[in-house]
């Protein structure tokens, strides 16, 4: 059945065009194409960037946080509870008002501590300003390397400059070797964001992050064995370049560094609509959808590559629209907002509000002291400790 399965996976009407079977995908001593099998190296080269990124933030980005003064929010601990923890565990982390009213009887709580509960707990969960940092710091290092060496790659490939050339021989395109350790440090990257997803910062557009790592996983994976080498290259340089001012942007909100923040936001938006709306559609999808044309006929390669970069641009118009709503608010308001995909920390307003009932019931207390031991004018007449007065050892009124 396995063998079977194997057989018709690798039809070669999958993913070749009309008229070129496998056997025409023979490789010489001069010539080498793309195998499949390529694509485990991937795995283990994503387990090493995992372990090299565990380095880089121990070592280098988590001291550099310290003296660039990005310091913790001190967060009040939600007291142990085993109700409520199980509870957050297994059920919910933000109950509804009936589960809380419930809760309280349970554990025999005020509701309003119940919710202060929940509140802190979540809290705790949050990723705190170094972690962010970190990250930021990593990612920020690797898209910059990653596309550095992509332009390296291709600034002397006729492709880059003419878009027609991604096709011209197409499927029997050699695969050269700067193509391919190209290839292998992008898709190991990736699969490293995949490892690291759970403990990685969650932010609120986390399903459509997942959507993109799984759309650019098969990209990658379906261009390089089908062949599609060219038209990958550039759908990986196009992205990294809008990534490189993503990340210190974030590296200087942390910082609070404000207008230099703004900015890069600034830079950022522009690079970012620019090359995911403009540039990648003209130069991959229409040139894909319409330019391949010119060379084979359509074949299901064909439509899945294509189904894979629409979902992509998809994405891009999301994050887009949040962009552009950032932007519409800093033009506005002369500063940016907090990132709309950030899980923000929850205030303790409650809390506050607590601490001042708590003053004013101490005052209340004092008060009703100071009544007790005469210490209280009323209707603006002397003190009542000044009616006694001390008269050779002897209290006299005055």
């Amino acid at each position: 059945m396995a063998r079977s399965l194997y057989e018709w996976l690798w039809q070669h009407e999958f993913w070749l065009p009309p008229g070129i079977t496998w056997e025409d995908m023979q490789e010489s001593e001069d010539i080498r194409y793309p195998r499949p099998r390529d694509l485990l190296l991937s795995i283990p080269f994503a387990l090493i960037l995992v372990v090299i990124r565990c380095a880089f933030e121990r070592a280098i980005a988590l001291p550099l946080s310290t003296k660039l003064g990005v310091r913790d929010k001190e967060r009040p601990k939600a007291q142990p509870n085993p109700v409520l923890e199980t509870f957050y565990s297994m059920c919910r982390k933000n109950p509804e008002e009936g589960e809380l009213l419930s809760l309280s009887k349970q554990c025999d709580l005020p509701v309003r501590k119940v919710e202060r509960w929940f509140r802190r707990r979540r809290n705790m969960d949050r990723p705190s300003l170094s972690k962010k940092f970190c990250e930021a710091c990593w990612r920020f290092t690797f898209y910059i390397i990653s596309f550095f060496t992509g332009l390296a790659v291709l600034y002397d490939k006729p492709w880059l400059w003419d878009h027609r050339e991604c096709w011209t021989g197409y499927p029997q395109q050699p695969l050269q070797p700067s193509l391919f350790w190209y290839y292998m440090l992008e898709l190991s990257f990736y699969w490293s964001l995949v490892f690291t997803l759970p403990f990685d910062v969650k932010r609120k557009d986390f399903k459509e992050q997942v959507v993109h790592h799984a759309a650019t996983i098969f990209l990658i994976s379906f261009s390089y064995c089908a062949n599609y080498i060219r038209i990958g290259t550039l759908v990986m340089v196009i992205h990294d370049a809008s990534d490189c001012f993503l990340e210190p942007t974030k590296i200087f909100n942390y910082m609070k560094w404000k207008k230099t923040c703004d900015s890069l936001f600034m830079i950022f938006s522009a690079v970012f609509l620019i090359s995911r709306l403009v540039i990648y559609p003209y130069t991959v999808l229409y040139n894909t959808y319409y330019y391949s044309m010119e060379i084979f006929q359509p074949f299901f390669g064909y439509y899945f590559v294509n189904t894979l970069l629409i979902i992509l641009q998809l994405l891009h118009v999301f994050w887009s629209c949040l962009i552009i709503h950032m932007v519409y608010k800093f033009v506005l308001q002369g500063t940016m907002e907090k990132d709309m995909r950030s899980d923000t920390e929850e205030s303790d307003k409650d809390e506050e509000r607590d601490k001042t009932r708590e003053k004013e019931k101490n005052g209340i207390t004092y008060f009703s002291k100071a009544t007790s031991n005469g210490y209280i004018q009323r209707g603006g007449a002397e003190p009542l400790n000044s009616r006694a007065h001390l008269a050779n050892g002897h209290a006299k009124d005055r």
